[in-house]
């Protein structure tokens, strides 16, 4: 039996999300390679007469749920959401997440936060048992960039954490990348974070920190996929 491609991971778990949607749901949509898998097949569903309504998480995600007839409405008109369905960079054992890595972390946590259920759709190389083997992306206001940095990377040394903190470049590689809410991301190169909770909350208190890549207390169930078969994991107390 050949193996499975990631392609094909990331569409086993898209399709098994669906099994979480409901008529007439408030949805929170998704941005990556795997959320856009989910977007395209519940697209089908609402051509063939399921009824939802869609948040977008960030641009590229709204234009994708338009251009495939998925009604869509705002958090100012619509701020509490049944269910968000996204994917993740890591995972561990307690469905704490890094996210970010398509620079829409901001929007995405929101959007979360704002949710009663958040599903995460992923493949078995995503999990971790101690986050921070993908770079933290920690969002930052362009103003003061050099000095945020500096207290970011102060932050990091506090609680014994190292690592190499670089801003993210655009496809060029010649100017920094810009999120949809105008602000830059900081790579954040730590390998391993075993406090996520102390580290979330010292970043929060950095001025020019917009928001970070950690989400915790937000996944209530993390679908993944491997060679074999698909796996549902649900939050203890969600």
């Amino acid at each position: 039996m050949p193996e499975a491609t990631q392609d094909e991971l990331k569409s086993r778990v898209a399709v098994r999300a669906l099994d979480f949607v409901q008529e007439g749901m408030r949805l929170g949509l998704g941005t990556g390679t795997t959320a856009k898998l989910f977007v395209a097949h519940l697209a089908e569903r609402v051509r063939g007469g399921l009824n939802v309504v869609g948040v977008p998480t960030s641009e590229a995600t709204r234009a994708q749920a338009e251009a495939a007839g998925i009604p869509l409405t705002t958090l100012d008109d619509t701020p509490e959401l049944d269910l968000v369905v996204d994917g993740a960079d890591e995972f561990d054992p307690e469905l704490r997440l890094i996210k970010g890595g398509g620079g829409a972390l901001l929007r995405e946590k929101i959007v979360a936060a704002a949710s009663r259920r958040m599903v995460v759709i992923t493949d078995v190389s995503k999990r971790v048992e101690v986050l921070g083997r993908f770079p933290l992306p920690v969002e930052v206001n362009r103003f003061g960039l050099g000095a945020t940095t500096r207290q970011v990377e102060a932050a990091f040394q506090r609680l014994g954490l190292a690592g190499a903190v670089s801003l993210r470049l655009d496809k060029t590689l010649s100017d920094p990348f810009v999120t949809d809410g105008g602000h830059h991301i900081l790579d954040c190169r730590l390998g391993a974070i075993p406090e996520p909770e102390r580290l979330a909350e010292a970043l929060v208190n950095i001025p020019g920190v917009v928001e970070h890549g950690l989400f915790i207390g937000l996944a209530t169930t993390v679908i993944m996929a491997d060679a074999s078969q698909t796996y549902v994991i649900g939050r203890q107390n969600s």
